[in-house]
């Protein structure tokens, strides 16, 4: 096996002593069954980013995390990629301009969607009628929006044909962090919309009974926003095959932010993956590296080491270096930041290099950033089999200088 076991802590790849310590805690608290890391793992709030929570009877709104439903859809076109390079420039700036980047950004038109009429929409009445009318609303302006953090649109070549393929990468946007965070609100005895003291970022995960109300509540809530997600991940690609010219003939979409109920050792469990791609036997996946770095599209094996997983595999590279570290610390009276270790120039030269044309993005999202993805794709070669290598030649983010409280 691939793995190594850390006081019952499964952990694939390289240990990161944070990573770590975060998973024992989860590992100790309710009724866990089995704590996994994939080989991306890093720090997160609550549960590490690359940790899967396995519970018999539990679910956690922080495990989950902010960006309920985070994920990514890629796309084979029927394009090449040679076809669209010589205008790649005039592209990535259609890109940028006609899809909305950035921190509590609305679409330039409302999205009309089956969605808003979901009958889980109840669930925000009932917490109460101010609640639902504000989420509602949020949730219909930000559809089809991106955000920012992490969040991309790429274009990539597959190295083995030449084939264009396009892929984004975002979750549920404002509402799902309001859901969350009101979720959290609730079990804590305040107001749903309430403010909520600093929270820490080792403090042991919330957790609800899955049959409890509120726990019910929760799951109607967190599945609803994954569909929103896949809503606005599906209208983000329409867009980006109009502005090219393009059709599809494959597609994978999946979260890696999310709780699905599963069978894993001889009974249901709820399995809470956050930054972990499900990789059961024949499923799909999408796994994306840095800007100067390939992704790939993975698909789950039949074997062991695989069920030993718990059916779950990385769903990046993984972080080496915080955000702060990388792009230093911002002064928001001068819009300064002072005190990075990677250099605008260092990092255009990274991405230039690599022959990425690029729109937006900062330090803390530069290749220097990242582990290399064939390293913790090696880590799990028994649990998934690489289908196709994708190499980006053009990305698009928001620009360098927003936070955003929904990334991983």
């Amino acid at each position: 096996m691939a793995y190594t076991t850390i006081e019952g802590v499964r952990v694939w790849g390289t240990p990161d002593e944070g990573a770590v310590s975060q998973a024992l805690t989860c590992s100790e608290t309710g009724n866990v069954v089995q704590t996994l890391l994939m080989a991306d793992h890093h720090k997160g709030y609550s549960q590490p980013i690359g940790g899967v929570v396995v519970y018999d009877g539990q679910i956690s709104p922080s495990g989950v995390g902010y960006d309920i439903g985070c994920g990514n859809k890629a796309v084979r076109t029927n394009l090449l990629a040679s076809e669209i390079k010589p205008m790649i420039a005039s592209i990535m700036d259609t890109i940028a301009r006609r899809i909305s980047f950035g921190i509590g950004r609305v679409n330039d038109v409302q999205v009309d969607h089956e969605l808003f009429d979901d009958p889980d929409w109840a669930v925000y009445k009932a917490v109460g009628r101010q609640e639902h009318d504000k989420l509602l609303t949020l949730a219909r302006t930000q559809l089809g929006t991106v955000g920012s953090g992490n969040h991309f649109v790429d274009l990539f070549e597959e190295q083995a044909t030449g084939r264009l393929w396009v892929a984004n990468h975002f979750g549920s946007r404002g509402f799902g962090h309001k859901t969350a965070s009101g979720f959290l609100n609730l079990a804590a005895g305040r107001e749903f919309l309430g403010n909520a003291p600093g929270e820490k970022m080792d403090q042991p995960p919330t957790l609800f009974d899955i049959n409890s109300e509120l726990g019910d509540m929760y799951y109607r809530a967190m599945r609803l926003a994954g569909r929103y997600a896949y809503a606005g991940r599906d209208y983000v690609m329409n867009q980006l095959l109009a502005i090219l010219g393009a059709e599809t003939d494959m597609e994978v979409h999946n979260h890696h932010n999310y709780a699905w109920k599963e069978q894993h050792f001889g009974k249901e469990t709820v399995v809470v993956r956050k930054g972990a791609t499900p990789s059961a036997p024949g499923q799909l996946g999408f796994i994306g590296g840095s800007m100067g770095d390939i992704s790939v599209i993975v698909r789950g094996k039949d074997t062991a080491e695989n069920r030993d997983a718990c059916y779950s595999t990385v769903h990046g590279a993984g972080r080496v270096m915080s955000r702060t570290a990388a792009a230093g610390k911002m002064n928001w009276k001068t819009r300064q930041r002072s005190g990075g270790l990677i250099s605008p120039q260092q990092m255009m030269q990274a991405v230039e290099a690599f022959g990425v044309e690029l729109r937006g993005a900062g330090t803390d999202e530069s290749p220097f950033v990242y582990r290399k993805l064939q390293d913790v794709l090696d880590a799990h070669s028994e649990t998934i089999d690489v289908l196709h290598v994708l190499k980006p030649f053009g990305v698009c983010m928001a620009g360098a200088d927003e936070f955003d409280p929904y990334k991983d």
